[in-house]
């Protein structure tokens, strides 16, 4: 199985006009996404190589009967494509977008409280079940079928851990990139949660990142809801105290945020935490 897509999906693109949107969108429809209608306004009528494109998402779910959502828009107007894609009723929203403004998703998250549609992002790789359907930019290629799932706060960790997976022969039933903004959608504990009710999702991969404490909250959910195992990867360890670094979500303050103390509390979770990638994919092989 795999959770939030599968051969089920049918994908509307926010953007697909666009140059990311089409590159993307019509890589993944080589994949065997079901890429079932793009959206631009003012230009419905018109096709992207055979996929239909319409002026609004509620137009192109009535119309197609997409279900999910995949946006590349600029970040000015990626908040207003979000609540768009959950006014129209898709079950899932998936925004690569990066630079989305902090109020802007802060406005976001207040609003999708009690909808029906569940978000990806932004910022972020998105997801993919491999063989199944990729709504995202995570390269096909690195993955294959299986039973292990990925959920990370870093979209080139994913590929690196997913692709020393696969070159192991360990298969994947979903990877989820859910993106390292402060405000964002789906997180390490709702991965987690989707994972352990996945009946054919044997191990979970959880990647972590400094800042925040999110990986530690994640910890104790594990510790208290997850009976499969967990293996888990955190990245900074050698990051200056007082300084961001890339997109982590937070400062990191003395000892708080550290990849040491993330690290410490997985641990004393019963989560087994590797210190390279290649560890993490030794350690997903011997468990």
């Amino acid at each position: 199985m795999a959770i939030l897509i599968d051969e089920n999906t049918r994908v509307v693109v926010q953007g697909l006009t666009g140059k990311e949107g089409s590159f993307h969108s019509l890589r993944n429809r080589a994949y065997g996404t079901n890429i079932v209608a793009g959206m631009t306004p003012g230009k419905a009528g018109q096709d992207v190589e055979g996929i239909p494109v319409f002026d609004t998402v509620a137009s192109a779910v009535e119309e197609t009967g997409a279900n999910t959502s995949l946006i590349f828009v600029p970040a000015r107007f990626a908040a207003e494509a979000i609540l768009e894609a959950a006014e129209s009723g898709v079950a899932l929203t998936v925004c690569i977008t990066e630079g989305v403004p902090v109020a802007d998703m802060a406005r976001v998250h207040s609003y999708l409280q009690g909808k029906g549609t569940t978000l990806v992002g932004p910022n972020c790789p998105g997801l993919i079940s491999p063989g199944k359907s990729n709504v995202g930019i995570i390269p096909g290629e690195i993955c294959m079928p299986g039973k292990v799932g990925l959920v990370s706060r870093s979209g080139t960790l994913t590929y690196q851990i997913v692709h020393e997976l696969t070159q192991r022969g360990i298969g994947q039933s979903t990877c989820v990139g859910i993106g390292g903004d402060p405000v964002h959608g789906v997180d390490h504990i709702d991965a987690l949660r989707m994972f352990q009710e996945d009946d054919e999702t044997e191990l979970i991969v959880l990647i972590g990142e400094i800042g925040g404490d999110a990986e530690e909250r994640a910890a104790a959910f594990a510790r208290d809801h997850v009976t499969k195992p967990v293996v888990a990867y955190i990245a900074g360890f050698t990051a200056p105290p007082g300084k961001r670094m890339g997109h982590a979500g937070a400062i990191v303050t003395g000892s708080s945020g550290t990849a040491q103390a993330k690290a410490d509390a997985l641990e004393a979770a019963g989560v087994r935490v590797g210190k390279t990638p290649t560890e993490v994919a030794e350690l997903v092989q011997s468990s």
